[in-house]
């Protein structure tokens, strides 16, 4: 897992540019929006690359490394113009603080008819291992 704070890259009396991914194509882009209290994810991909882009509103992120069986779930805020990438077998969930919209990126199988092609539901949700952790 990777967050970065994507900065401006230019301003003026129009508003704001902000490049995400300079020279760096990817295979998939998908526009989510997201009520407070909506819950997305709760999965991990084993051959793709995801990447979460905050365009307004915010998100508690919850993932796991689940290549270390000794890995915690980790709870990020993310807030506009945040960027979270997530490795192969990286869990993430996303919960909604508030109304949120979020561009969902990925190198691989994601997008499309192959959307569910590299795609693994969690038994548990994150935030749940999440709030047993920090009830110990």
């Amino acid at each position: 897992m990777k967050l970065e704070h994507k900065p401006v890259n230019f301003e003026d009396a129009r508003g704001t540019i902000r490049d995400i991914f300079p020279r760096e194509p990817k295979d998939t882009c998908t526009i989510i929006t997201s009520k407070k209290g909506a819950v997305r994810g709760n999965h991990y991909h084993k051959e793709s690359t995801q990447y979460t882009y905050i365009v307004s509103g915010q998100l508690s992120m919850y993932h796991k490394d689940l290549n270390d069986p000794n890995a915690k779930v980790e709870k990020v805020i993310m807030r506009e113009g945040d960027l979270m990438t997530h490795g192969h077998n990286e869990a993430h969930a996303l919960v909604a603080d508030e109304d949120t919209v979020f561009l969902a990126f990925a190198d691989g199988l994601r997008g499309g008819e192959d959307y569910e092609k590299d795609t693994y539901r969690l038994e548990v949700p994150l935030q749940d291992e999440f709030a047993k952790q920090e009830a110990k």
